[in-house]
């Protein structure tokens, strides 16, 4: 990452516990393979014992979306989640803090004629990605095939944030924060790539409830509403870590069909459907950690504690 002027207000104590966390990541980004994988096992496994919360909200999600499973399969999920979301923190240290050409060898990109295609229309194109552990190391990847946008939610911590910021600035063409609807848009006009995770409960008020793994979930509304407004192609893409934990696949879908439809619900079920499948090939490396079911629909209990 280049070199950055860092305002003076950075050097009170309280940002030091951020300065530690930045140059841990600067650090673990050139640590040799086999010690980022066993570091962040240690961090995911760390996780496990010291968070009780996240352990919790793993294993109701896990319940939730995969009942099949017996109490030990879930038991194992969920401990290789913390595992594969701790390897995470050092892929996206290396994602944000190191040219991603010294990985390119490690990649195979399937699909690609998708993105190149919807492209080619002239209208941009709404790349759906999802909140995998690999997230941020697939944005750096995904760049030495296509330049792209990606929208954002900023970090509560403002040195951590202008950290982040600037890290994907230099990935991405434009970082574009998820409340700024004008952006997106602007961009995709303009003919734009835009990376968008529409995978997490942003409330009541901006989503209807669509099935994800059979459970009614709160399901955001924008991502019908650019593509209406645009007339984008909204093109699904995966990414992940493959089981040798050394090679990684870009998997790009064709272009959802008859989307937006004009039925909110259905375009969501279509968006959660794609999702769903994706979490599905590799269901230890989704983010788990967050509340996906939070927002319920009218009369039914919450699920996770405050």
């Amino acid at each position: 990452m280049s070199k950055r002027n860092w305002p003076s207000s950075f050097a009170h104590p309280r940002f030091w516990p951020a300065w530690l966390a930045i140059g841990a990541m600067r650090v673990g980004a050139w640590l040799p393979w086999r010690f980022k994988l066993a570091i962040g096992r240690g961090l995911g496994l760390l996780a496990w014992w010291a968070v009780p919360r996240r352990r919790h909200i793993v294993d109701t999600n896990l319940r939730l979306c995969f009942p099949e499973l017996s109490d030990a399969q879930r038991d194992k999920l969920a401990l290789d989640t913390f595992k594969a979301n701790g390897i995470g923190i050092l892929e996206t240290a290396t994602g944000w803090c190191r040219d991603p050409r010294h990985l390119r060898h490690r990649v195979t990109y399937k699909g690609r004629h998708h993105l190149e295609q919807a492209q080619a229309r002239g209208k941009g194109v709404l790349v759906v990605g999802i909140h995998f552990s690999t997230l941020d190391l697939g944005g750096a990847l995904h760049s030495l095939y296509f330049d792209s946008d990606a929208v954002y939610r900023p970090h509560n911590n403002p040195l951590f944030d202008r950290f982040m910021t600037q890290a994907r600035k230099d990935i991405f063409g434009e970082t574009i924060d998820r409340r700024d609807l004008r952006g997106m848009v602007r961009r995709l006009k303009e003919g734009h790539i835009v990376w968008y995770s529409p995978d997490q409960d942003f409330g009541r008020d901006v989503s209807v409830f669509a099935p994800l793994f059979g459970v009614e979930a709160a399901t955001i509304r924008l991502t019908a509403k650019i593509a209406r407004m645009t007339g984008a192609p909204v093109v699904p893409l995966m990414f992940h870590r493959n089981p040798d934990n050394r090679t990684y696949t870009i998997e790009c879908h064709p272009p959802l069909d008859d989307f937006p439809s004009g039925d909110e619900v259905s375009d969501a079920t279509q968006v959660n459907a794609f999702i769903e499948q994706a979490i599905s090939k590799h269901p230890e490396q989704y983010m788990w950690l967050h509340r996906r079911f939070k927002t319920r629909p009218e009369g039914e209990p919450k699920l996770y504690p405050r």
